[in-house]
């Protein structure tokens, strides 16, 4: 297998949660539209790294403009996204030739991601063909049913981030499957297709940002690595 790598970006979003009628992934952030953030890092790890953008097509002349007014001008596939996440990551893919090397399918709105995060997705995922980042609970969480809730131990589980990285041969085939609304990420859609997911340690400054209190928290953390 060679080592060709490539980035899937989702940005599908449409800024409902964050109350907003600029869809998120083009909010300001400190400058800069968080989506072009979270392309820059992926360009930061490597400038040889293949990214392909899937926007909903409507989204296509607002990415234009921020482009022109920004002077953006990094390599990029873009391409359509479908009613689902599912179906945007699968169009995404399509954009693949062929099966060999290994890509990191990653959140448009989780712009700080770090390079060694990137990097230790792609390294971890060519040796165990799939690599997800996910971090430890830090709060207890409790299960509800109708009548009653139910203490947990929070050691058991984990909350799951991207990048979620795998082998293009792998992913690409877990893709084939049918469809459904518990397949709510990457690495459920390999898992639904026979895979066994490795997990690696994220970061809990990789925030996905869907509320107005994420903006501000990203906001904060900029300024901070700034220092």
């Amino acid at each position: 297998m060679n080592n060709k790598e490539y980035a899937l970006i989702v940005a599908g979003g449409k800024g409902t949660r964050i109350k907003s009628k600029v869809p998120k992934q083009f909010l300001d952030l400190d400058g800069v539209p968080i989506l072009m953030r979270t392309i820059n890092t992926f360009y930061a790890y490597s400038p040889t790294i293949t990214v392909i953008v899937v926007l909903p097509e409507d989204d296509f002349p607002i990415w234009e403009e921020l482009c022109l007014l920004h002077k953006y001008n990094k390599p990029l596939i873009l391409t359509k996204g479908g009613d689902t996440r599912f179906q945007s990551v699968k169009n995404g893919l399509d954009k693949i030739e062929g099966d060999d090397g290994l890509v990191a399918i990653h959140d448009g709105v989780r712009p700080l991601v770090g390079e060694d995060i990137i990097g230790a997705s792609f390294r971890l995922a060519a040796v165990h063909g799939s690599a997800v980042a996910a971090v430890r609970l830090k709060e207890s969480i409790r299960m509800t049913d109708q009548d009653n809730t139910k203490a947990m131990d929070r050691s058991r589980f984990r909350l799951v981030q991207t990048p979620q990285t795998f082998t293009v041969s792998l992913i690409k085939q877990a893709y084939q499957i049918k469809e459904d609304a518990s397949l709510t990420d990457d690495a459920s859609v390999a898992e639904r297709s026979g895979h066994v997911i490795s997990l690696f340690e994220g970061s809990y400054e990789n925030i996905k940002i869907t509320t107005p209190e994420d903006l501000i928290v990203a906001e904060a953390l900029l300024k901070d690595r700034r220092r």
